[in-house]
């Protein structure tokens, strides 16, 4: 599946077509079927593989956007990352700085000029404790995108998991339409009850 989208198309189309029209010598078992009021295997086949492809198509869908949401919030999270190693940045030179009038207090010998120094040290003393409380926000944001991303990329998978497990599906139903098989008619059901099975852990964030 790729991130443009799943487009559910297969052999079953060409069978599709026949099966409207009666052919691969059902027209006379559709014609018996519709006089008893019952519905033929090709016919059944052909309208459950309508609704499978159908749904296909959503699963698909879901895919293609969670997988979007999950760029997009690893893109958030990175530049939270990059804002906040920007504050850390902004942190170490104010550091500097104040270890830097630290010095120049602790060497000075008018007490005029050691006062201050004093509160130039408490300045930027001040000024760190808001660039660090800054900094560890940035953080938290982008530990949460990060996390909004993972979420969403497992649901990608999931909903990836339910559209390839219809197209086996849509498959097997195409099959049985060429060789009237009624275990592959079964199979088919089978297997497109497990797509769905997996799409609803992916409604469901499971």
């Amino acid at each position: 599946m790729s991130g443009h989208g799943f487009h559910v198309h297969g052999p079953h189309d060409h069978e599709l077509e026949h099966a409207a029209s009666g052919g691969h010598g059902g027209g006379h078992d559709d014609a018996v079927a519709a006089h008893s009021g019952g519905m033929s295997m090709t016919s059944k086949i052909a309208v459950c593989t309508a609704v499978i492809a159908t749904v296909g198509a959503i699963f698909s869908y879901m895919g293609g956007a969670t997988q979007a949401n999950a760029g997009l919030y690893k893109n958030n999270a990175a530049i939270k990352k990059t804002e906040a190693s920007n504050q850390w940045n902004y942190f170490q030179s104010k550091s500097t700085k104040q270890a830097l009038a630290e010095f120049a207090r602790d060497t000075a010998t008018d007490d005029t000029r050691r006062q201050g120094w004093q509160v130039k040290v408490a300045r930027y003393e001040q000024e760190k404790t808001e660039i660090q409380t800054e900094a560890k926000k940035l953080e938290a944001e982008a530990s949460r995108w990060d996390a909004q991303s993972d979420e969403q990329m497992h649901q990608h998978h999931r909903w990836a998991q339910a559209t390839t497990v219809l197209q086996v599906s849509i498959a097997l139903a195409a099959i049985a339409l060429l060789t009237k098989k009624k275990w592959l008619e079964r199979a088919m059901f089978g297997v497109a009850a497990a797509g769905l099975v997996v799409g609803g852990l992916a409604a469901f964030h499971i």
